[in-house]
């Protein structure tokens, strides 16, 4: 049943595109909505948005995936040490495929990478420098892309 309703959900957000002008419901959402960022991220990612702490919001989300990541492993890293470690290995700690075929090997491989990249070149700097200051869209480029990371680590059953 939930499959049925991810999958509505999943349609109704992107039936605007396919009317010819966006629905009022669309023209008055949040940024949140209409680039569907993940709303397990916690309430102040949002809140930091909105008060234009758009590095901050940033940050914020991707220390929020580092501890999910974390939380279903026993490693005591963390950023792309931990991301490295727990995607990769044969087999690895956390597996977002079947590992069955060369493209599930591939795929893994990618996703190591990307999640390792996202907090080397995303996270860290945001966390270790107190003068980037990040504009409204590069904010939702990168919480787009962690909602992505997010999702896929959630759609693999580590919730």
């Amino acid at each position: 049943m939930l499959n049925k309703i991810k999958s509505f959900e999943f349609i109704v957000r992107r039936a605007y595109k396919y009317t010819e002008s966006e629905p009022l419901l669309m023209q008055n959402a949040h940024p949140f909505e209409i680039r569907n960022i993940h709303q397990n991220f916690p309430i102040n990612v949002k809140e930091l948005f909105d008060d234009g702490h758009f590095s901050q919001a940033t940050f914020e989300a991707y220390k929020f995936i580092d501890k999910e990541v974390q939380k279903h492993t026993n490693s005591n890293e963390s950023g792309f040490k931990l991301m490295m470690q727990v995607f990769g290995g044969t087999p690895p700690e956390i597996a977002l495929t079947n590992l069955v075929t060369t493209t599930d090997i591939d795929e893994q491989k990618g996703y190591q990478f990307i999640f390792a990249g996202g907090m080397l070149a995303i996270r860290n700097p945001r966390g270790h420098e107190y003068t980037i200051k990040d504009d409204p869209d590069l904010c939702l480029d990168h919480l787009s892309l962690a909602s992505m990371l997010l999702r896929r680590l959630y759609d693999a059953g580590y919730k």
